[in-house]
């Protein structure tokens, strides 16, 4: 196998907090390795587009604290074509790049693993994206701090919806995966979370609610992933200005509120971690493996595993909100 001596990262998809906190420990582990850095700017689309600079100590100075991504990210559809990744390789040869490590979530591993099998290069992924749902991972970079953002938010609206005898549902993201809707809940206190895990009726909606006003609550808060499994949060609203006309429903969707701020101090520790390890993987040769974290070790999940399984929400947690609500 070729000696590697100059790896390239980028951060591809949706950025989360924590990115810059992996740039770093990838750029200053390899570093102190011997290595040389390349930075591909806006993910794949930038490493079809030769946007690439080389990283220093300097470089990545004075950036664990800071949210988004130094490098920029996007979404590149260009890279989905054969003739897209033609032109990745291009730019992965022009500057001599031995080996990529990849930061984000799993559309971006998913590009990565089909890169490697078809240019034979290295790639280890780092995940990265608040949404928690890559397999083989307990946490991925960001998710904590999103999970923060969204318990602060939903603290304060409740403040609102106590003083006005409100129903209020908070829209939260996780398209696919309701990891963020469902320990939000019960991290936040609310009477229900929408899963799209869990498809919820409107009749068991209802008697979330009437829990509540038969202990005489004079609010309720309701957690609703925006995933259009779940039916989408208007409807739910809808249903419940119908069966509770007393009460003012109301709805809050926080959006990209919750990709932003500086990262906890967990998300710093943890892609501080995964990026150490990630230098650490290339140099005992592995390839085609995601950084994860498996009761508090780094272990290596391969591409085909991070890629294609579901991760699934705990039944337990469904328990802990079900009995917590009542």
């Amino acid at each position: 196998m070729k000696q590697i001596s100059t790896i390239g990262v980028l951060t591809s998809g949706g950025d989360a907090p924590g990115m810059n906190a992996a740039i770093r420990a990838v750029t200053r582990s390899a570093l102190c390795a011997g290595l040389k850095v390349v930075g591909i700017y806006r993910g794949f689309e930038g490493l079809i587009n030769n946007e690439c600079g080389e990283l220093t100590t300097q470089s990545v100075s004075n950036i664990i604290q800071r949210g988004g991504t130094i490098l920029k990210t996007a979404r590149s559809k260009e890279f989905m074509t054969a003739e897209g990744r033609k032109k990745a390789y291009q730019t992965v040869k022009r500057y001599d790049i031995d080996a990529l490590i990849i930061i984000g979530g799993n559309g971006s591993l998913t590009g990565a693993e089909i890169f490697a099998k078809e240019y034979d290069i290295p790639c280890i992924g780092i995940p990265g994206t608040i949404d928690n749902d890559i397999y083989g991972t307990d946490a991925t970079i960001g998710y904590d701090t999103a999970l923060n953002t969204i318990v602060e938010a939903v603290d304060k609206i409740r403040d609102t919806a106590c003083s006005h005898d409100r129903i209020f549902f908070v829209e939260v993201m996780g398209r696919d995966a309701g990891f963020l809707a469902q320990n939000s809940a019960i991290a936040a206190g609310a009477e229900a979370a929408i899963i799209p895990e869990e498809h919820t009726t409107y009749d068991q909606l209802d008697d979330f609610i009437s829990r509540g006003v038969r202990k005489n609550k004079n609010s309720s808060i309701v957690i609703v992933s925006e995933s259009p499994a779940s039916g989408g949060i208007m409807n739910y609203a809808d249903r419940m200005k119908q069966a509770f006309p007393d009460y003012d429903v109301r709805v809050t969707i926080l959006g990209y509120l919750q990709r932003g701020g500086k990262p906890s101090a967990y998300d710093r520790i943890l892609a501080s971690r995964l990026g150490v390890a990630a230098i650490e993987a290339l140099q005992e040769g592995q390839r085609n493996v995601m950084m994860g974290i498996d009761n508090d070790k780094v272990v290596y999940v391969p591409f085909s595993r991070a890629t294609k399984m579901d991760k699934p929400v705990e039944q337990e947690l469904i328990n802990i909100l079900g009995v917590l609500s009542n």
